[in-house]
């Protein structure tokens, strides 16, 4: 079972949290910071668990097994309001006093991440590029850029896998050439065929698999790439004030995905070395992993999902870029008058073509 774990600040008690802009710890109380390596000690709890000691009384109306292995519920420390969470949730707030807890269980033994990012982009500068973003959209609707509807977004720490590997790789090319000359009044076309071998290998680093069913992986890789020379031992001072899943897609079934990852740049790299041909087709292709490892990490991702008109609109920014990827609804008034502006000045430009002619 997960355990809640709050940063207190020594000097006033106040729950601190990581600041992305000092990358340090930071007491919002006191303004007191701290370095998150000085936290390790903190930290203990994730290398020896300790078992819950938590009593139940079973109510009348019990949920089925199946809801309830989906479902962990705690108990804040700061306000002693319960805290209901799914089971891959690692980071939140509680709903009743706001400060930020960190469940230690969710990422201990083999949950554990081996690296973290830390977020570089605030919540304020997150909202605040949204928020330019939208606005150089003129058929967005106005609630869209509303302080309140950008409030929403929230910080949280994806799962990724990332896989590392040599691959020795070998590919049959089958190409042709073509030479065309005149003699006389009769044209000539010979066409030669090729069959071209190419054998090499390449090395890949930190091959990146979204390892979490709540995101869309199509919008997780728009994100990319990260700086992944940024990864740096986790540890759980740089959850708090965040959201945080552990993995729900396990490194096995990541391994599909991160292949296919690896075929698609093998195959890039190696049609480079094909020139000189008309329309190169590779007929086979055999590759081979050695010195293979993967990884366990959380990177940093702000989300918000806004629901217009029965439609979801997911939209999402790299938490160490800053680079944006998402949808945004159109709004039925900003549209027409859109339109209706367009509509009169084609009707304007019509109307003085006409006088002229």
């Amino acid at each position: 079972m997960a355990q809640i774990l709050e940063y207190k600040c020594p000097n006033c008690g106040g729950i601190i949290e990581f600041d992305s802009e000092l990358q340090q710890m930071k007491c919002p109380y006191c303004d007191t910071t701290f370095d998150p390596a000085a936290l390790m000690a903190m930290d203990e709890a994730l290398n020896n668990p300790q078992p819950d000691q938590m009593e139940w009384e079973t109510p009348q109306n019990e949920f089925s097994e199946a809801e309830a292995s989906g479902m962990n519920v705690y108990s804040c420390k700061s306000c002693g309001g319960e805290i209901v969470t799914d089971a891959t949730t690692g980071a939140t707030h509680c709903p009743f006093c706001g400060n930020p807890v960190v469940l230690t269980g969710v990422f201990a033994g083999a949950l554990k991440p081996d690296y973290v990012i830390p977020f570089k982009v605030s919540k304020e500068q997150a909202k605040e590029a949204l928020k330019n973003y939208a606005k150089s959209k003129k058929m967005v609707p106005k609630f869209y850029t509303s302080e309140s509807h950008l409030d929403e977004i929230k910080g949280v720490y994806v799962p990724y896998w990332l896989y590392s590997a040599d691959v020795d790789a070998q590919v049959n090319y089958r190409a042709t050439r073509t030479r065309m000359w005149r003699t006389g009044d009769t044209q000539f076309t010979e066409t030669s065929h090729f069959r071209l071998e190419r054998q090499g290998g390449l090395r890949f680093e930190n091959v990146p698999v979204d390892g979490s069913t709540k995101v869309d992986d199509t919008m997780m890789e728009s994100l990319e790439p990260y700086d992944l020379k940024e990864l740096i031992p986790f540890q759980t001072a740089y959850l708090s004030g965040y959201f945080a899943d552990k993995y729900d897609v396990d490194a096995e079934t990541g391994v599909e995905r991160a292949n296919e990852r690896i075929r698609a740049s093998t195959a890039e790299a190696f049609n480079q070395t094909v020139s000189g041909y008309i329309a190169p087709v590779a007929e086979t292709t055999s590759i081979r992993l050695q010195n293979n490892s993967c990884h366990y990490a959380l990177l940093p991702v702000w989300l918000l999902n806004t629901t217009y008109q029965g439609k979801l609109y997911p939209f999402a920014m790299n938490g160490q870029t800053g680079k944006l990827v998402g949808d945004l609804p159109v709004g039925k008034k900003e549209y027409w008058i859109r339109y209706l502006i367009s509509a009169g000045i084609a009707a304007v430009v019509i109307f003085l073509i006409s006088l002229l002619f």
